[in-house]
């Protein structure tokens, strides 16, 4: 509560002083203040129901006030995850690997409307982002970065007023700058020491940054990586990883003890000190494996035995497992992960994979790409580029005629674990009779056959 009332402190602050600095710029200027006033009366004659309408969320400035122009630091350490989680943890790096080769290999479609296009150049941009980057090697780092980091931070270069490249940016790099009404007003990029504002529009209508974060309840800017959800078995997996690691290098078999049973019954220090060091030396490692131990007279080799419930880190390795490719969304099948029988047969979870973990997100970057960048291209009927203004329709009718944006969709009939329901879907609508052909073709996404272009 006292933050909120801090931040509502300097709201009516600021208003204060913004009030008299407008009383200041009356009295200096009498004449002008008249004339805008009279200008304002007149628009609220024209318009009066203009000054009713106010869009924003109200609560916005409230989180803007906290941190007000300065850039707003991500709640977690982005390297941790990357290192132990992606990098030191295959279950991780092959769960994250699996879903962006996946969602990368599907390719989009642009639309206006329900016309498919097929020459664009918003569809060359997609295949081509950059001269070192292919439109798959842009979306696999696209989908990476979502996934380890919660967040994917892509720009746009424009040149001569065409958005020409796409790059992406490291999430742990990049920092949120809010605005007044509590959105990103902007972003800051640093490296090597440097950094770099991004504010303004990199054309009309296109912001230089496109963010995509997922669902993150607790933060107003940063999305949520599923690896801090499963933060707790990716530490339960490497710890087992790590002990099986100290069990090879102690000749792969349980510790045991060494048992000094001369007369007094006690090492003297260097006796001590000669025998650590010989059994270091000779006895540790997969290399001195299986070697004979020599003992010298009193000494004896007692091997200390695990109990099966000792044993159960193996089973508690393999149930971190699965649940870091549940948390992250990958069936436990499809990663060799023993112990798991969910799944009637492996058809099955390939289907539950790309329905309820790849296309999700494939649909979610299509729209935001859509969104980020259709503004940049021309959205009339015959969509062939930038509009030109030298060409375009002056007249009334044109001007008032509704532009329909464009979208790009995954094209699902690429996707060979989808194959069967889409061969029970035309099944279906072969024998139904009350459908035209067109609206056969409606029901699974293609046009129709009447507004088909001849070829």
């Amino acid at each position: 509560m006292s933050r909120i009332s801090d931040a509502l402190g300097k709201m009516i602050l600021r208003a204060r002083i913004t009030a008299l600095g407008g009383r200041l710029r009356e009295a200096e200027s009498p004449s002008a203040n008249k004339t805008s006033a009279l200008g304002g009366r007149l628009r609220e004659a024209e318009s009066p129901s203009a000054n009713k309408e106010e869009k924003g969320s109200v609560t916005g400035p409230l989180v803007a006030y906290q941190n007000l122009g300065d850039p707003v630091w991500a709640p977690r350490d982005y390297a941790t995850f990357a290192r132990e989680g992606f990098m030191q943890n295959a279950i991780v790096y092959r769960s994250v690997r699996m879903i962006a080769e996946a969602a990368a290999s599907i390719p989009l479609l642009l639309y206006s409307g329900t016309d498919e296009i097929e020459d664009h150049p918003l569809l060359d941009l997609i295949r081509r982002p950059s001269l070192d980057h292919t439109g798959t090697d842009f979306l696999e780092s696209w989908y990476g970065f979502l996934l380890v980091a919660g967040n994917a931070y892509a720009e746009a270069v424009a040149i001569d007023g065409d958005v020409r490249e796409l790059h992406i940016l490291r999430p742990d790099r990049m920092k949120v700058i809010p605005g007044l009404d509590g959105w990103p007003e902007g972003y800051e990029y640093t490296a090597s020491g440097r950094s770099v504002r991004f504010v303004n529009d990199v054309l009309d209508g296109v912001r230089p940054i496109l963010q995509v974060r997922l669902f993150h309840p607790a933060n107003d800017h940063y999305g949520m990586s599923p690896i801090e959800a499963a933060a707790t078995a990716i530490d339960i997996h490497n710890t087992a990883s790590g002990w099986n690691k100290a069990l090879l290098d102690n000749s792969a078999r349980p510790s045991g003890a060494l048992v000094y049973a001369a007369a007094n019954g006690q090492m003297t220090d260097d006796q001590f000190t000669r025998l650590k060091g010989e059994l270091e030396t000779s006895f540790q490692g997969a290399r001195a494996a299986g070697r004979p131990l020599l003992l010298e007279g009193g000494l004896d080799w007692k091997p200390l035995s695990l109990t099966p419930k000792d044993m159960d880190f193996i089973e508690a390795k393999n149930v971190a497992a699965r649940e870091i490719a549940l948390a992250i969304g990958v069936p436990p099948m499809l990663l060799g992960i023993p112990g798991d029988n969910t799944y009637s047969n492996y058809q099955e979870a390939q289907r539950v994979f790309w329905r309820q973990t790849v296309l999700p997100l494939v649909n979610r970057t299509a729209r935001a790409l859509s969104s980020w960048l259709a503004p940049a291209f021309d959205t009339g009927p015959v969509p062939r580029g930038r509009l030109d203004s030298s060409i375009a329709p002056s007249d009334s009718a044109s001007r008032s005629r509704p532009l329909v944006a464009l979208e790009l969709r995954p094209d699902l009939d690429q996707i060979e674990a989808l194959s069967p329901e889409r061969d029970a879907l035309w099944k279906r609508l072969e024998g139904v009779k009350f459908l035209t052909d067109d609206e056969k073709r409606a029901a699974i996404g293609y046009g129709s056959l009447s507004e088909a272009p001849a070829r």
